[in-house]
């Protein structure tokens, strides 16, 4: 098979160059991603374990300074990490065009905004609601490290900063491990449950670094998002559910954090 038909059919019976050309790619940008983050979440889940004391006893905290005391210069560090953090996205619609496909063919594009906005924040609510019972119990027991979302400095780019970090998040999760993996794994000739499987544990070993209840907890978010992206077709609404959530999670811990008692802050 031509390497150029290969790229245009879609799908690979067999071995062959167009097929090495799609896996290798798939590898590399995973290697260059997420797949990357699932190591060294796997590294820092080692770590917290073999430390002395229990998982809830340390923390795992995001979206904390940059530099310390310097603000603009902070500032700057958190918009470049944003910003690089996306690369691999754009990657990703660069090598559709080769299949002369682009993020609509994912869903990923603003033609149905309000079904989008509309589902993301249904899918939001309720999985949100079940995380956050989880999480706690989760921590409870045990299996779970304290996470603190955010650690910013009070500063007037803080909230900015991180309705764009939870942004940026949900962008690149969807995009890769949604969209843009099932549509590979479909083309290499994976069944549909062990691209499920594989999308799903992918998700949760990169949040392993906040524990066992941080692996678990994502794989099912992971498998009730590949269910709903291949009944609507679209990565637009989970896009819009995953911001929705982390911006809860974010923006949520800066306003409540000290404030309540049932949130534990480290």
């Amino acid at each position: 098979m031509p390497v150029e038909e290969g790229l245009v059919a879609g799908t690979f019976p067999g071995e062959g160059p167009a097929r090495r050309i799609f896996r290798n790619e798939t590898l590399l940008v995973l290697a260059l991603s997420l797949g990357a983050s699932g190591v060294s979440a796997l590294i820092s889940f080692i770590g917290s374990v073999t430390r002395p004391g229990g998982l809830k006893d340390q923390a795992a905290t995001m979206n904390s300074s940059a530099a310390p005391g310097r603000p603009w210069l902070d500032l700057a560090w958190q918009l470049f990490g944003i910003a690089s953090a996306l690369v691999p996205v754009a990657l990703v619609l660069h090598l559709l065009t080769r299949e002369r496909a682009s993020g609509r063919d994912l869903g990923f594009d603003l033609r149905r905004p309000w079904s989008d906005l509309g589902r993301g924040a249904v899918v939001a609510a309720v999985v949100g609601s079940v995380g956050i019972a989880f999480y706690l119990g989760a921590r409870g027991l045990g299996f779970n490290l304290t996470v603190v979302p955010e650690a910013l400095p009070a500063v007037w780019w803080k909230y900015p900063v991180l309705v764009l970090s939870a942004a940026q998040n949900a962008v690149l999760e969807e995009v890769i491990v949604v969209g843009y993996l099932l549509r590979r794994l479909g083309q290499l000739g994976w069944s549909p449950m062990a691209a499920l499987v594989a999308g799903s544990v992918l998700r949760g070993s990169y949040h392993l670094y906040q524990g066992i209840g941080g692996f678990f907890g994502n794989l099912a978010m992971g498998v009730l998002f590949v269910l709903l992206y291949r009944r609507w077709g679209r990565v637009g609404p989970l896009v819009v559910a995953h911001s929705f959530l982390d911006i809860g999670a974010f923006v949520g811990f800066a306003l409540l954090a000290g404030r309540v008692d049932w949130l534990p802050t480290g």
